[in-house]
């Protein structure tokens, strides 16, 4: 069982940036906060990344999260976008280590089957399947805040679940290793 924790959850991105907080208290995950970081009316790319930074740094402030969970960027059909998205997920990860947060960074798939159980689910999947888990209702503008929040839900079930390894890997070894007495000696 897991003593009190905060989840900061993040949807890195360089036009909008989403945010979710989750406290946990024992085996229950509850609602804190979520947000979005409109970044649309800023054209300089370096003054977006200076402001993720400043702003995540500040959101670490205020609600001093034990853990923060990060989406990965992934391959779509853009290169270019690929390379934003990293540079924005960086940004926040540079105000998360400079607190002394430890980072643990999840794929969009693995988030999706987490939270769904589909790890081809819509953001109005996750969001509808977050509103049931966490007993808040949410309005559809903050598809990117509420993307965030299952990331942070996705790392609360990684902490829960014993089958679960902070480095995401898993191999038959580790289970072994980790768990002698559901192994059947003949």
């Amino acid at each position: 069982m897991l003593k009190e924790r905060i989840i900061l959850g993040i949807d890195p991105g360089t036009n909008i940036l989403g945010f979710g907080i989750i406290k946990i208290c024992g085996k229950t995950a509850g609602f804190v906060s979520m947000g979005v970081l409109d970044l649309r009316k800023e054209s300089d790319h370096f003054v977006k990344l200076r402001k993720i930074t400043s702003e995540v740094g500040n959101i670490i402030d205020k609600y001093s999260p034990d853990d923060m969970a990060i989406e990965a960027p992934f391959y779509g059909q853009n290169a270019q976008v690929m390379l934003k998205l990293g540079r924005a997920q960086g940004a926040a990860i540079a105000a998360a280590l400079s607190r002394d947060i430890p980072i643990f960074e999840y794929a969009p798939r693995k988030i999706k089957m987490a939270i769904t159980g589909n790890g081809a689910a819509s953001k109005e999947q996750l969001s509808l399947m977050l509103e049931r888990t966490l007993k808040i209702r949410f309005e559809t503008e903050f598809l990117d805040a509420t993307d965030a929040l299952g990331i942070a839900m996705c790392h609360y079930y990684q902490l829960v679940n014993p089958l679960s390894d902070t480095d995401n890997s898993t191999t038959w070894e580790k289970f072994i290793k980790n768990n002698p007495q559901r192994i059947a000696r003949r």
